[in-house]
């Protein structure tokens, strides 16, 4: 039984040797040179302006939230979709209910402004 942990064993030495060696390998041939200017903070190849802590709008999260809850409605419908045939009526009404309880999540937001992009 224990022979049969050998190979994987091996494969963890092997791996953790590699990492360990890698890691050790560039610090070793990485020359550092640390200047005022590569310690500047970089965000987006800007300099950053203001505070770190700025607020933002709420656009960003509803396009965010809008993303997460559509992109989990493709994810159900599209298995259910391919089956749908073979599954019957209860699995037909389970769907029916969560596509309208998206439908009125899409109004609630549309109702808000989420979907405006001004």
């Amino acid at each position: 039984m224990a022979t049969s942990y050998i190979p994987l064993l091996i494969i963890l030495g092997v791996s953790v040797v590699n990492a360990v060696g890698m890691a050790v390998a560039s610090h070793v041939l990485n020359p550092s040179r640390p200047t005022p200017q590569k310690a500047m903070p970089y965000e987006s190849g800007m300099i950053p302006l203001g505070d770190t802590r700025a607020r933002f709008s709420i656009k960003f999260y509803m396009v965010a939230i809008s993303f997460i809850v559509f992109d989990l409605e493709a994810i159900f419908l599209i298995p259910w979709a391919v089956r749908m045939r073979e599954l019957g009526w209860g699995p037909f009404v389970a769907v029916f209910l969560f596509v309208v309880v998206l439908a009125v999540g899409l109004a609630y937001e549309w109702k808000k402004g989420g979907l405006e992009w001004d």
